[in-house]
């Protein structure tokens, strides 16, 4: 379903420091891969600390392409990010060629406090001996950095110095969150409804054009990182720590590419870092 058989699996592992111990703070592996838990933490984690979250093509005004071919030669060999729907159809692609069991659900955003949004969030449920897991390497600066189980609602799972954890709602429903300041904040929720590749068509083509869409006409660069999370949104840098802080600073043009240097671990090719100053400096 997710074209693993196109994937070029090396460069894979190698673009998310699978082995090495590098990849950004991803950590590596400890044995050969075989469709089990401890690859799939291992995968879930490496992929996540490697692969900054960014929507920059959108701004650029150029199609986000969903087939495995572009997805590989942009996040992998060109060492792009992406956003959801690439990140967990790469996810998805190397989890199946390893022989996992990969299904895709469709979410609802739900960082806005009580609006409903309308599904625009691709994640994945991967099975492990019968039991099903949440992956999500898509979720930018908010999102998990391993798998979560979906079998145990309720259970608090902590990821170094964050915690999250799923429930399950009326109608089979499952809604992941994340604890801030002792209390818990919903991320998204997503329906037992399987999506395939071609749903995340439908959905990339609403997030990558729409004018409401949140990624239209604005820089997107997310990382969830260990000790802090970042998010660049427009000209604005947020951290969030642990503890639940929340620092935002503005970022002029000039320290711009120095700032995902530095700070997202993301280099931009001449041709994308010249048009991304242009048109930030546009809006000065």
């Amino acid at each position: 379903m997710w074209s693993g058989d196109e994937l070029d699996l090396d460069a894979y592992l190698a673009r998310i420091g699978y082995g090495n111990g590098s990849g950004n703070g991803s950590g590596g592996s400890s044995g050969e891969l075989r469709p089990d838990l401890r690859t799939l933490y291992e995968v879930h984690r490496a992929h996540t600390g490697a692969i900054t979250f960014e929507s920059l093509d959108v701004l650029f005004g150029r199609p986000v392409e969903l087939d495995v071919k572009s997805i590989e030669d942009k996040l992998v060999h060109a060492r792009r990010g992406g956003y959801c729907y690439e990140q967990n159809s790469l996810l998805a692609a190397a989890l199946e060629r390893i022989g996992f069991e990969v299904s895709g659900r469709g979410a609802r955003n739900r960082t806005r406090g009580d609006a409903l949004l309308a599904v625009t969030h691709a994640v994945l449920v991967v099975t492990v001996d019968g039991e099903p897991w949440l992956c999500d390497a898509g979720f930018g600066y908010q999102g998990p950095r391993e798998p979560i189980p979906l079998a145990r609602p309720g259970v608090e799972v902590r990821q170094g110095e964050w915690t999250f954890r799923v429930r399950e709602e009326e109608g089979g429903v499952f809604a992941l969150a994340a604890l801030r300041e002792g209390s818990w904040r919903d991320l998204y929720a997503f329906s037992p409804q399987p999506y395939h590749p071609v749903d995340y068509v439908v959905l990339n083509h609403y997030s990558s054009s729409h004018p409401r869409s949140s990624f239209v006409g604005r820089a997107v660069v997310q990382y969830p990182g260990g000790a802090v999370r970042l998010a660049l949104v427009g000209r604005e840098l947020t951290r969030l720590y642990p503890d639940g802080r929340v620092t935002r600073e503005d970022v002029a043009s000039e320290g711009l590419l120095d700032l995902l240097d530095r700070e997202f671990g993301f280099r931009l090719s001449e041709r994308d870092a010249a048009e991304l100053l242009r048109i930030q400096r546009a809006g000065d």
